[in-house]
């Protein structure tokens, strides 16, 4: 399927459950999902979905993810009220990374509390935190 995505004309449409179907979920049967703020493009964080996240995502415009730690759904926000809402969400070239555009509302995404999980620079040999954490709930 990815292969004639890969050759498809710009325009060009696929049936989304045939696309679905196709995704090479990883041995746990979860691909990676990347949250990007839709409109300061600023990378929030790195999950995982399984093919019940995903749908879920679908149906209610909002981030579900799969959390490996506790094992189950995880309702982004749920308890901390720090929701994704959907604006986009696009497959990679090969369907093994998908790419969710969100509105990140009620603080921040990382559970620190800070807007981005990728708040540690690497600078030659030390990391330099960015960021102070503004709500420690999400």
């Amino acid at each position: 399927m990815f292969s004639k995505i890969e050759d498809a004309q710009d325009g060009q449409r696929f049936v989304l459950n045939d696309v679905i179907n196709a995704i090479p979920w990883n041995e746990q049967g979860l691909i990676a999902a990347i949250a990007q703020q839709y409109n300061t493009k600023e990378v929030l964080m790195l999950a995982w979905m399984n093919l019940e996240a995903l749908e879920e995502t679908l149906l209610t415009g909002r981030a579900c993810y799969w959390s490996r730690s506790r094992g189950c759904l995880w309702r982004k926000g749920e308890t901390s009220g720090c929701t994704q809402e959907i604006h986009a969400i696009h497959l990679d070239c090969d369907g093994d990374a998908v790419l969710l555009y969100v509105d990140q509302q009620g603080g921040g995404a990382c559970h620190t509390g800070r807007s981005s999980c990728f708040y540690n620079k690497i600078d030659g040999d030390e990391i330099i935190v960015s960021g102070n954490p503004v709500n420690l709930k999400c």
